[in-house]
């Protein structure tokens, strides 16, 4: 029992069976954040969102330019035409009988009885010859063409239109950054909570064993005093219910660790286990003044998401307003097979238009005010997300102060209780004190110990929740290079 009170205030970093501690990876923290940026499909499907943002973003950035299209048909078509022949035919009946009657006048005296003879016999035979032709004639023309034409628009003017879509292609963007921004923080979160989780809930095995053999160790003492007629049988099972108290937290801490390794493990995706490298850590010197940690709400990921859903809504109000605009193109087409072409089809053409929607079955009015009160929601989104985050700020602040307050008031508790559990010891061991206070004195130093690595592992968190609420979660590794407590146990640490 004399070695009781010399147990060192740290946590084991190591897998309790030394069999296990060989199969597992060994991972530094910057190791482990490393390997989960690159494994997680949270993070993943973030870059991908902003992949496709961007994408979009790319696709109406050339919205202003013309489009052109070539196009290939292929016709088979028929043709009926129709030509009323009744009006020439009677106009033509009396020019030609007017010049008949006029043509005898044209000739020799001598002759002229003869061509009045001859031309009024034609006279009356005309009429006969004109009903030989009908009054209508109809054609009909069937035939198949290969029509291979390129076509060209250009928009002039949208009224706003193409700028709004590219602005809130943009803020597309904006929002999709944010959202990969606030994938990351969370992830990191969740591997700085697992990864410290597990170091956390080794310390408590580890002192949760220690607790346990300290009181198998006063239990035969108190067999040995009580054989020997120095205490009564009474005091044996005091001791005996408290070692069995202290075995059932031993159990419980044992099923904790499994839990907590196999979390870090599933999150690294690790099969055989990892085996943390970097140690629990306080910083026991004072943060910088909670000011400091203020100023880059913008930075944050919710207020960029916020600032992109600002944009997009902006960009819907100049959308909104450009349906009440006209719209200005130019235009042209080509047809490669003009030999062929249908009668009534142009070579080419080109020209200017201007289209202008006079009335529409959409209200314009109602839409565009409807785009404004989105974006008045959107800044109103933005503005709170920059509240919340100076609130966060300040709250994850006096948690971490907190728990460095009571990181260092704990070390006076556990020098003490260590004093008084060796005090106690002695006293039993000479016979002079009884095993109740040996056991409380055990009792008060397990609960130090164990509330020293809870505590330090509070501190790690709330830092974490206050880099990550001031946009500042990248300088975590810092912080923990800088920290001048470490709860390392184990040979290697």
């Amino acid at each position: 029992m004399a070695g009781i009170g010399r147990w060192p205030i740290a946590v084991a970093l190591v897998s309790c069976s030394p069999a296990s501690a060989f199969a597992q990876t060994a991972l530094s923290f910057d190791a482990a954040q490393a390997r989960y940026d690159r494994s997680s499909h949270t993070i993943s499907a973030a870059d991908h969102g902003v992949e496709a943002a961007r994408a979009a973003a790319d696709a109406v950035r050339t919205l202003h330019r013309p489009i052109v299209t070539a196009s290939v048909q292929y016709l088979e078509y028929q043709k009926t035409l129709s030509v009323d022949l009744s009006g020439p035919k009677a106009i033509t009946l009396g020019n030609t009988q007017d010049f008949l009657a006029s043509l005898p006048a044209t000739v020799p005296p001598a002759y002229q009885q003869i061509a009045a003879d001859i031309t009024g016999r034609l006279s009356q035979a005309l009429p006969g010859l004109f009903e030989a032709i009908p009054d209508q004639l109809s054609y009909r023309f069937r035939d198949d063409v290969l029509r291979p034409t390129v076509q060209g628009a250009l928009p002039l003017y949208s009224g706003g239109a193409i700028p709004a879509i590219q602005r809130a292609a943009q803020g597309g963007v904006a929002m999709a950054e944010g959202r990969r921004a606030q994938a990351l923080n969370l992830a990191r979160i969740d591997l700085i909570r697992a990864y410290f989780g597990q170091q956390a809930a080794a310390g408590l095995l580890e002192s949760a064993r220690r607790s346990r053999d300290a009181l198998d160790a006063v239990l035969s003492d108190s067999r040995k005093l009580e054989a020997a007629g120095v205490i009564p049988h009474a005091r044996t099972l005091e001791v005996e219910v408290a070692r069995d108290t202290a075995e059932r937290v031993y159990q419980r801490a044992d099923l904790s660790y499994a839990s907590a390794r196999d979390d870090l493990a599933r999150l690294l995706d690790l099969e055989t286990g990892v085996a943390p490298t970097t140690a629990l850590f306080v910083q026991t010197r004072p943060l910088a003044p909670a000011q400091a940690f203020l100023g880059n709400e913008g930075t944050v990921p919710e207020a960029r998401t916020a600032d992109g859903g600002r944009q997009v809504a902006d960009a819907g109000v100049a959308l909104a307003r450009s349906q009440r605009l006209p719209q200005a193109y130019a235009f042209g087409e080509y047809n490669f097979n003009q030999s062929n072409a249908l009668p009534i089809e142009p070579d080419w053409t080109v020209g200017v238009g201007v289209r202008y929607t006079i009335l529409s079955n959409i209200g314009r009015k109602h839409s565009e005010d409807a785009a404004r009160a989105t974006a008045a929601a959107a800044a109103d989104t933005a503005a709170e997300a920059r509240k919340t985050a100076t609130g966060a700020t300040m709250r994850a602040y006096t948690l971490v102060e907190a728990a460095r307050r009571s990181f260092v008031l704990l070390d006076s508790s556990i020098t003490a209780a260590r004093e008084n559990l060796r005090v106690q010891t002695v006293a039993f061991r000479e016979g002079e004190g009884t095993a109740t206070p040996v056991i409380a004195a055990q009792a008060a130093l397990d609960a130090a110990e164990a509330q020293r690595i809870s505590v330090a592992y509070e501190y790690d968190l709330a830092l974490a929740g206050l880099l990550a609420s001031s946009g500042r979660l990248d300088e975590f590794s810092g912080y923990l290079a800088r920290a001048d407590q470490r709860l390392v146990y184990g040979a290697g640490q």
